[in-house]
């Protein structure tokens, strides 16, 4: 059988506090010994006198020595068993921060390498921002930025922010709970992302006890009252386990047991909504074997003995966690009515496990391994990737929060390749995961081979296969249907762009309708008035000038007269006839139909301007638009195209009878028609009638004339309308 102490798991606090000498000697003997070269100790003794000099005379909060922070820091990381050059940059990471020690000085004495390290590592103060949101969300993003480069610098900032939490009494309280609340944010699942899990469960239960302490405090005691009545329990558990798999003829293996934390026994608490004595699953078990085989062999060995919980088995070892977790997860029906939790695992997936990508930096004659830490600088750049698109450093930070949560859904592509997606993503998720152009241009997807339309969400096992058309682009629907990072930030990206081209496109139609009426037909505005004009309104373009016209911020009209004012030999007074501006029906995203009245060819229509989002275009009948024709300068005449071959969307209200298949003949008599039901509520009404609201797709006046001459031949209708307002 195999007993080996973990040497990855956490040492006790100690209750005094050594001369820094003292204690960066006791760490170099007692743990950098076991697995460094001497000349690497020196080395890192090295760092220590150079952090210790600058650091001298700082204190921290509780009034010990500063240096001692960095030790605690650097001794941390030895416990994971991490390469000198980690250990010797944790020992500095504060130095260029908070002392009169450069960059240049910590380059030349330890190489650029520690000093990249140090520098990823240090806080960032110096930068202004207008919010501490912005300023915090900035930090991150450059942190993570550092990070892509090379990881340990996350690796580092964790222990130095595990660190700091232990130490955390001395704070004020709101400051506790701030640091408390960022930290259960972000720190604790980007360490549960690097596989650091002992580090994100003890993170979590630090910030738990900050930012309630009367919990954590009632969940503790029930949790020791509990503990000291199933201790027995617990070992007959684990010896039942022993001889089970021991039976089964399995000699060298081991069977560890552990307790869950008072976080995690929280949070079950508050998803199952349940009290803590409900609860039966708060220990846990691991089987430790030699192979991956014998992992499969002692999970049939398990589920033979005791019967499985549906729904709670994971195979993380044929599909790992994206940071390189391998086990497999079940949870069975105790013999004592209890669930228990097991996970089996080989000796090599729980060093990883204990270790996450740090074990990739085991001192191996100074060399770091090969693949390294390959899955985690991939997710790295995954989430950077939609931040290279974007300046605002508050919504990268919505989208890291969004990332960071480990809650999946594993699905295939056609060719059998396994992505990993957020619990609750859609095909149009998907679509963004396989490539951003195959996001842009999707129309549909097939999910196991049938036909599903975008917003569907996918399921553990799906096989998904994305249709595309290269004339579908972005709509701002598709918000509405995405919850990853990247395909939330491709859509705002895309549409952010074709707005502004929407908007210049719009303006030079608008402003050369109206100048073609003010200088007698003459649509082009010379290059000296176009300058003259741009030092009127403070703008640096003609094309942002054609843009905020675009967009409703300035009125064409009002463009205009600047233009004729502007222009020698052309007196105010002297327009013709206002034209109408001629309705294409794919102007873009700046030209509008509004849903009130949602108005299609062949009705009276006119435009009105809405700062920021365009033109808007009402039937002239619109009950909505009497209050903004006080605006004479907001309204613009507007027309249809003779030729438009687009599809509009109408609303129809129908009354017909309460009878079986009423509303099937509707539907067939608007199908047969040549017109899609986009939407359609239920209203019941008095005497066995009911309201059928639809929104349909119409070509036109004639279109839906003949669709609503068809409805009325149904012989359960009775009324027929188009609604508006």
């Amino acid at each position: 059988m195999i007993v080996k102490p973990s040497p990855y798991s956490f040492s006790k606090r100690r209750f005094f506090t050594p001369s820094p000498e003292k204690a960066i000697r006791a760490v170099c003997k007692n743990q950098l010994s076991e697995y460094l070269s001497q000349e690497a100790i020196d080395d890192v003794y090295k760092a220590f006198l150079f952090a210790e000099k600058y650091h001298r005379g700082q204190t921290r909060k509780s009034g010990e020595q500063y240096i001692h922070h960095p030790i605690e820091v650097a001794e941390t990381l030895a416990e994971l068993r991490m390469d000198s050059r980690t250990l010797m940059a944790a020992l500095l990471h504060d130095v260029i921060e908070d002392t009169e020690a450069t960059k240049e000085q910590v380059d030349e004495l330890f190489g650029e390498d520690i000093g990249l390290l140090v520098d990823g590592v240090s806080k960032i103060g110096q930068i202004k921002f207008e919010t501490k949101e912005e300023a915090e969300a900035e930090n991150f993003r450059k942190m993570l930025m550092a990070m892509s480069e090379d990881v340990r610098v996350m690796i580092i900032k964790l222990a130095d922010r595990l660190h700091n939490m232990r130490t955390m009494t001395s704070m004020r309280r709101d400051k506790q709970k701030r640091i408390s609340q960022q930290t259960i944010d972000i720190y604790a699942p980007i360490a549960e992302r690097l596989g650091l899990y002992h580090w994100a469960r003890e993170l979590q239960d630090l910030c738990f006890q900050y930012l309630y302490p009367k919990r954590h405090s009632a969940i503790g005691r029930a949790i020791d009252e509990r503990e000291g009545n199933r201790k027995l329990i617990v070992e007959k558990l684990q010896k039942g386990l022993n001889l089970t798999i021991e039976s089964a003829g399995l000699k060298d293996f081991a069977v560890k047991g552990r307790r869950k934390t008072v976080y995690s026994i929280y949070r079950k608490m508050m998803r199952k909504r349940k009290s803590f004595h409900e609860l039966h699953d708060i220990y846990g078990f691991r089987i430790i074997v030699n192979s991956v085989d014998e992992c499969y062999r002692v999970l049939g060995i398990i589920h033979n003995a005791y019967k499985p919980i549906p729904g709670r088995f994971a195979d993380y070892i044929a599909i790992p966690k994206a940071n390189g977790y391998q086990s497999l997860h079940t949870v069975v029906f105790g013999p004592l009515g209890d669930n228990i939790e097991v996970q089996i695992r080989t000796e090599e997936m729980d060093h990883v496990a204990e270790a996450g990508v740090a074990a990739h930096w085991v001192y191996k004659q100074g060399v770091e391994s090969e693949n390294s830490s390959h899955l985690a600088r991939q997710w790295l750049l995954d989430l950077l990737d939609p931040k290279h698109q974007t300046g605002n450093p508050v919504e990268f930070l919505e989208h890291l929060k969004a990332d960071l949560y480990p809650d999946k859904v594993y699905v295939f592509t056609p060719q059998g390749d396994i992505k990993k997606m957020p619990r609750g993503s859609t095909a149009l998720d998907f679509a963004y995961a396989v490539h951003t152009d195959i996001g842009n241009h999707c129309t549909g997807a097939r999910i196991n081979k049938t036909l599903a339309s975008l917003p569907t969400v996918l399921n553990n096992g799906d096989s998904v296969e994305i249709i595309t058309s290269k004339s579908s682009w972005p709509t701002t629907a598709w918000l509405n249907y995405v919850v990853t990072a990247k395909a939330r930030t491709q859509i705002q990206n895309y549409l952010k762009h074709q707005t502004r081209e929407d908007a210049l496109k719009l303006g030079k139609r608008l402003l050369a309708g109206a100048t073609k009426q003010r200088l007698f037909a003459r649509r082009k505005v010379p290059a000296k008035v176009q300058q003259k004009l741009l030092e009127q309104v403070g703008l640096e373009s003609w094309k942002e000038l054609l843009i905020e016209v675009g967009f409703g911020k300035r009125l064409p009209d009002m463009v205009a007269r600047q233009i004729a004012q502007l222009t020698e030999g052309v007196e105010q007074g002297d327009a013709t006839e206002e034209e109408p501006l001629i309705i294409k029906g794919s102007e873009g995203l700046l030209v509008t139909y509004s849903k009130c009245c949602c108005p299609i060819p062949g009705d009276s229509i006119m435009g009105m301007f809405t700062v920021g989002h365009g033109l808007a275009v009402h039937t002239t009948d619109c009950p909505n638009i009497a209050d903004l024709q006080r605006h004479p300068e907001k309204c613009l005449m507007v027309d249809w195209d003779e030729n438009l071959q687009q599809e509009f969307q109408v609303r129809l209200q129908v009354k017909l009878n309460h009878v079986t298949g009423a509303f099937a003949e509707v539907a067939m008599a608007i199908a047969e028609n040549g017109s899609n039901i986009i939407h359609v509520d239920l209203h019941e009404g008095a005497d066995s009638i009911r309201q059928m609201d639809f929104v349909i797709d119409v070509k036109d006046r004639v279109h839906l004339a003949k669709i609503i001459k068809a409805i009325y031949r149904t012989p359960n209708v009775n009324k027929v309308i188009r609604h508006k307002g």
